[in-house]
Protein backbone atom coordinates (compact mmCIF):
# COMPACT_ATOMS: atom_id res chain seq x y z
CA UNK A 1 0.00 0.00 0.00
CA UNK A 2 1.56 3.28 -1.44
CA UNK A 3 1.69 6.15 1.50
CA UNK A 4 2.75 9.69 1.08
CA UNK A 5 3.25 12.39 4.00
CA UNK A 6 1.21 15.49 4.96
CA UNK A 7 2.77 18.87 5.18
CA UNK A 8 2.24 17.94 9.23
CA UNK A 9 3.99 14.66 9.15
CA UNK A 10 0.77 12.51 8.84
CA UNK A 11 0.69 9.69 6.54
CA UNK A 12 -1.25 9.47 3.75
CA UNK A 13 -2.49 6.37 2.18
CA UNK A 14 -3.99 6.22 -1.42
CA UNK A 15 -5.08 2.99 -3.57
CA UNK A 16 -4.12 2.87 -7.34
CA UNK A 17 -6.45 1.01 -9.52
CA UNK A 18 -6.83 0.27 -13.30
CA UNK A 19 -4.84 1.38 -16.42
CA UNK A 20 -4.12 4.20 -18.61
CA UNK A 21 -4.37 8.28 -17.92
CA UNK A 22 -4.44 9.01 -14.08
CA UNK A 23 -7.32 10.44 -12.37
CA UNK A 24 -7.17 11.63 -8.97
CA UNK A 25 -10.02 10.29 -6.75
CA UNK A 26 -11.33 12.39 -3.54
CA UNK A 27 -13.47 10.09 -1.62
CA UNK A 28 -16.98 11.85 0.36
CA UNK A 29 -18.34 10.56 3.39
CA UNK A 30 -17.60 12.85 4.69
CA UNK A 31 -14.36 11.37 5.98
CA UNK A 32 -15.51 7.73 4.29
CA UNK A 33 -12.54 6.22 3.58
CA UNK A 34 -12.36 5.43 -0.36
CA UNK A 35 -12.74 2.04 -0.21
CA UNK A 36 -16.52 2.48 -1.42
CA UNK A 37 -15.25 4.09 -4.90
CA UNK A 38 -14.03 0.81 -5.70
CA UNK A 39 -13.48 0.82 -9.23
CA UNK A 40 -16.24 3.76 -9.90
CA UNK A 41 -18.27 1.15 -12.11
CA UNK A 42 -15.79 -0.15 -14.37
CA UNK A 43 -13.50 3.61 -14.85
CA UNK A 44 -10.25 1.50 -14.14
CA UNK A 45 -10.16 -0.17 -17.12
CA UNK A 46 -10.49 3.36 -18.90
CA UNK A 47 -8.24 5.50 -16.27
CA UNK A 48 -5.36 4.61 -13.56
CA UNK A 49 -7.45 5.96 -10.36
CA UNK A 50 -5.45 7.36 -7.39
CA UNK A 51 -7.90 6.75 -4.46
CA UNK A 52 -7.12 8.83 -1.75
CA UNK A 53 -7.98 7.77 2.12
CA UNK A 54 -8.72 10.15 3.84
CA UNK A 55 -6.50 11.39 7.08
CA UNK A 56 -8.27 9.36 9.83
CA UNK A 57 -9.91 7.25 7.54
CA UNK A 58 -9.18 3.61 5.80
CA UNK A 59 -5.23 2.87 5.48
CA UNK A 60 -4.22 6.29 6.15
CA UNK A 61 -3.12 7.47 9.50
CA UNK A 62 -4.97 9.65 12.85
CA UNK A 63 -3.51 12.61 12.60
CA UNK A 64 -1.98 14.37 15.75
CA UNK A 65 -4.58 17.26 15.90
CA UNK A 66 -7.87 16.68 15.39
CA UNK A 67 -8.82 20.11 14.01
CA UNK A 68 -7.03 19.18 10.82
CA UNK A 69 -10.56 17.36 9.73
CA UNK A 70 -11.75 20.37 8.71
CA UNK A 71 -12.27 20.72 4.96
CA UNK A 72 -10.19 23.83 4.24
CA UNK A 73 -6.38 22.18 6.21
CA UNK A 74 -7.15 19.12 4.19
CA UNK A 75 -6.66 21.11 1.04
CA UNK A 76 -2.80 20.32 1.51
CA UNK A 77 -3.34 16.78 1.63
CA UNK A 78 -4.57 16.63 -1.67
CA UNK A 79 -1.68 18.44 -2.94
CA UNK A 80 1.14 16.54 -1.04
CA UNK A 81 -0.42 13.48 -2.82
CA UNK A 82 0.22 15.39 -6.44
CA UNK A 83 3.38 16.27 -5.92
CA UNK A 84 4.42 12.64 -4.66
CA UNK A 85 2.86 11.29 -7.48
CA UNK A 86 4.80 13.61 -10.02
CA UNK A 87 1.98 15.29 -11.71
CA UNK A 88 2.17 18.89 -12.74
CA UNK A 89 -1.71 18.61 -13.59
CA UNK A 90 -4.37 16.52 -12.23
CA UNK A 91 -7.76 15.09 -13.89
CA UNK A 92 -9.71 15.88 -10.06
CA UNK A 93 -12.95 13.56 -9.64
CA UNK A 94 -14.93 14.01 -6.34
CA UNK A 95 -18.07 12.25 -4.58
CA UNK A 96 -20.12 14.16 -2.64
CA UNK A 97 -18.87 16.06 0.42
CA UNK A 98 -15.35 15.26 -1.21
CA UNK A 99 -16.65 17.95 -3.47
CA UNK A 100 -15.94 20.41 -0.94
CA UNK A 101 -12.59 19.27 -0.88
CA UNK A 102 -12.00 19.24 -4.40
CA UNK A 103 -13.05 23.16 -4.90
CA UNK A 104 -10.94 24.12 -2.46
CA UNK A 105 -8.13 22.78 -4.07
CA UNK A 106 -9.23 23.89 -6.98
CA UNK A 107 -9.35 27.63 -5.42
CA UNK A 108 -6.16 27.41 -3.87
CA UNK A 109 -4.03 25.76 -6.86
CA UNK A 110 -5.85 26.84 -10.03
CA UNK A 111 -2.95 25.63 -12.14
CA UNK A 112 -2.92 22.41 -10.58
CA UNK A 113 -6.00 21.22 -11.99
CA UNK A 114 -6.56 20.34 -15.46
CA UNK A 115 -9.94 18.83 -14.96
CA UNK A 116 -12.67 18.84 -12.38
CA UNK A 117 -15.79 16.06 -12.46
CA UNK A 118 -17.99 16.68 -9.17
CA UNK A 119 -20.12 13.49 -9.11
CA UNK A 120 -23.16 13.51 -6.76
CA UNK A 121 -21.15 16.26 -4.96
CA UNK A 122 -21.58 19.38 -2.67
CA UNK A 123 -20.59 22.53 -3.24
CA UNK A 124 -20.85 24.62 0.38
CA UNK A 125 -17.21 25.77 -0.66
CA UNK A 126 -19.08 27.60 -3.17
CA UNK A 127 -22.14 28.68 -1.02
CA UNK A 128 -25.08 26.48 -2.54
CA UNK A 129 -25.93 23.70 -0.17
CA UNK A 130 -28.99 21.10 0.01
CA UNK A 131 -32.15 21.07 2.51
CA UNK A 132 -34.17 18.81 4.11
CA UNK A 133 -36.93 19.98 1.59
CA UNK A 134 -34.64 18.77 -0.81
CA UNK A 135 -34.06 15.28 0.31
CA UNK A 136 -37.65 15.18 0.81
CA UNK A 137 -38.12 16.42 -2.13
CA UNK A 138 -36.71 13.89 -3.93
CA UNK A 139 -37.76 10.92 -1.58
CA UNK A 140 -41.31 11.62 -3.54
CA UNK A 141 -40.11 10.64 -6.67
CA UNK A 142 -39.73 6.78 -5.00
CA UNK A 143 -43.16 6.42 -3.89
CA UNK A 144 -43.59 3.36 -6.12
CA UNK A 145 -40.84 1.70 -4.58
CA UNK A 146 -41.92 -1.59 -2.17
CA UNK A 147 -39.36 -0.16 0.60
CA UNK A 148 -40.93 3.38 0.43
CA UNK A 149 -43.47 3.71 3.43
CA UNK A 150 -41.12 2.65 6.23
CA UNK A 151 -38.22 4.17 4.41
CA UNK A 152 -40.03 7.53 4.58
CA UNK A 153 -41.19 7.51 7.87
CA UNK A 154 -37.38 7.13 8.83
CA UNK A 155 -36.39 10.00 6.57
CA UNK A 156 -38.65 11.81 8.57
CA UNK A 157 -37.31 11.35 11.81
CA UNK A 158 -33.81 11.93 10.20
CA UNK A 159 -34.71 15.50 9.26
CA UNK A 160 -36.33 16.18 12.61
CA UNK A 161 -33.50 15.34 14.90
CA UNK A 162 -35.53 12.37 16.18
CA UNK A 163 -33.56 9.69 14.35
CA UNK A 164 -32.11 5.97 15.90
CA UNK A 165 -29.14 4.31 14.42
CA UNK A 166 -31.97 2.15 12.84
CA UNK A 167 -33.66 4.72 11.15
CA UNK A 168 -30.70 5.55 8.85
CA UNK A 169 -30.66 2.12 8.20
CA UNK A 170 -34.18 2.08 6.89
CA UNK A 171 -33.83 5.16 4.84
CA UNK A 172 -30.47 3.96 3.21
CA UNK A 173 -32.42 2.96 0.07
CA UNK A 174 -33.09 6.50 -0.76
CA UNK A 175 -29.51 7.15 -1.49
CA UNK A 176 -29.64 4.35 -4.78
CA UNK A 177 -31.48 4.28 -7.97
CA UNK A 178 -31.79 0.19 -6.92
CA UNK A 179 -32.09 -0.77 -3.64
CA UNK A 180 -30.45 -4.76 -5.07
CA UNK A 181 -28.16 -6.54 -3.43
CA UNK A 182 -25.21 -4.89 -4.81
CA UNK A 183 -26.61 -1.58 -2.89
CA UNK A 184 -27.74 -2.91 -0.05
CA UNK A 185 -23.65 -4.62 0.57
CA UNK A 186 -22.38 -1.43 -0.55
CA UNK A 187 -24.71 0.84 2.23
CA UNK A 188 -23.38 -2.18 5.26
CA UNK A 189 -20.21 -1.27 4.60
CA UNK A 190 -20.41 2.56 5.51
CA UNK A 191 -20.10 2.44 9.31
CA UNK A 192 -17.09 0.84 9.34
CA UNK A 193 -15.54 2.81 6.60
CA UNK A 194 -16.67 6.10 8.41
CA UNK A 195 -14.73 8.61 11.01
CA UNK A 196 -17.51 9.59 13.04
CA UNK A 197 -15.18 12.12 14.78
CA UNK A 198 -13.52 13.46 11.74
CA UNK A 199 -17.24 13.92 9.96
CA UNK A 200 -18.51 16.05 12.36
CA UNK A 201 -15.22 18.45 12.10
CA UNK A 202 -14.80 18.48 8.10
CA UNK A 203 -17.44 21.20 7.96
CA UNK A 204 -16.72 23.09 11.65
CA UNK A 205 -16.60 26.75 11.20
CA UNK A 206 -14.02 28.46 9.23
CA UNK A 207 -14.12 25.67 6.71
CA UNK A 208 -15.50 28.02 4.00
CA UNK A 209 -15.42 31.00 2.64
CA UNK A 210 -17.99 30.97 -0.43
CA UNK A 211 -17.49 34.64 -1.74
CA UNK A 212 -13.68 34.26 -2.03
CA UNK A 213 -13.67 30.46 -3.46
CA UNK A 214 -16.48 31.82 -5.96
CA UNK A 215 -14.02 34.85 -7.16
CA UNK A 216 -10.84 31.96 -7.20
CA UNK A 217 -12.88 30.39 -9.80
CA UNK A 218 -14.96 33.32 -11.14
CA UNK A 219 -12.29 33.19 -14.58
CA UNK A 220 -11.21 29.50 -13.39
CA UNK A 221 -10.46 27.93 -17.28
CA UNK A 222 -10.47 24.59 -16.49
CA UNK A 223 -13.48 22.37 -17.57
CA UNK A 224 -15.62 20.88 -14.87
CA UNK A 225 -18.39 18.36 -15.47
CA UNK A 226 -21.01 18.06 -12.47
CA UNK A 227 -23.15 14.70 -12.57
CA UNK A 228 -26.12 14.71 -11.31
CA UNK A 229 -28.27 11.79 -10.16
CA UNK A 230 -31.68 11.75 -11.40
CA UNK A 231 -33.61 10.62 -8.47
CA UNK A 232 -30.74 12.00 -5.92
CA UNK A 233 -30.91 15.21 -2.98
CA UNK A 234 -27.83 15.60 -2.64
CA UNK A 235 -27.76 17.58 -5.33
CA UNK A 236 -31.26 17.40 -7.18
CA UNK A 237 -30.39 18.20 -10.86
CA UNK A 238 -31.69 21.44 -10.74
CA UNK A 239 -29.27 22.21 -7.53
CA UNK A 240 -26.39 20.49 -9.89
CA UNK A 241 -27.04 23.40 -12.53
CA UNK A 242 -26.81 26.07 -10.12
CA UNK A 243 -23.38 24.51 -9.36
CA UNK A 244 -22.26 24.49 -13.24
CA UNK A 245 -23.20 27.72 -13.71
CA UNK A 246 -20.64 29.09 -11.31
CA UNK A 247 -18.05 27.93 -13.52
CA UNK A 248 -16.80 29.82 -17.00
CA UNK A 249 -16.53 26.01 -18.53
CA UNK A 250 -19.16 23.34 -16.64
CA UNK A 251 -21.22 20.97 -18.24
CA UNK A 252 -24.35 19.65 -16.57
CA UNK A 253 -24.90 15.47 -16.66
CA UNK A 254 -27.81 14.10 -15.21
CA UNK A 255 -27.85 10.68 -15.20
CA UNK A 256 -31.48 8.95 -15.57
CA UNK A 257 -32.82 6.22 -12.76
CA UNK A 258 -29.63 7.32 -10.35
CA UNK A 259 -29.48 8.25 -6.77
CA UNK A 260 -25.90 9.22 -4.79
CA UNK A 261 -23.65 6.49 -6.51
CA UNK A 262 -24.20 6.59 -9.64
CA UNK A 263 -21.39 3.97 -10.56
CA UNK A 264 -23.91 1.63 -8.71
CA UNK A 265 -26.88 2.29 -9.89
CA UNK A 266 -25.73 1.63 -14.10
CA UNK A 267 -22.23 1.21 -13.78
CA UNK A 268 -21.97 1.55 -18.13
CA UNK A 269 -23.83 5.24 -18.40
CA UNK A 270 -21.53 6.06 -15.54
CA UNK A 271 -18.20 5.66 -17.28
CA UNK A 272 -19.36 6.33 -20.46
CA UNK A 273 -19.99 10.05 -19.57
CA UNK A 274 -17.05 10.39 -17.37
CA UNK A 275 -14.88 9.01 -19.70
CA UNK A 276 -16.49 10.88 -22.80
CA UNK A 277 -15.92 14.11 -20.67
CA UNK A 278 -12.34 12.97 -20.03
CA UNK A 279 -11.32 12.01 -23.22
CA UNK A 280 -12.29 15.74 -24.83
CA UNK A 281 -9.77 17.10 -22.27
CA UNK A 282 -6.93 14.94 -23.54
CA UNK A 283 -8.13 16.65 -27.27
CA UNK A 284 -7.97 19.53 -26.13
Amino acid sequence: MPTCTAPDGTALAYHVVGEGEPLLCVPGGPMRASAYLGNLGGLAKRRRLILLDLRGTGDSAVPADPASYRCDRQVADVEALREHVGLARVDLLAHSAGGDLALLYAARHPRRVRTLTLVTARARALGVDFTAEHRLEAAALRRAEPWFEAAHEAYDRIWTGSATDADFDTAAPFFYGRWDAAAQVHSASEVEQSNDEAAELYASPGAFDPAAARDALAAWQARVLVLAGEVDSGPLPRVAARIAELFPTAELAVQPGAGHFPWLDDPDHFTRTVTAFLDRSDLS
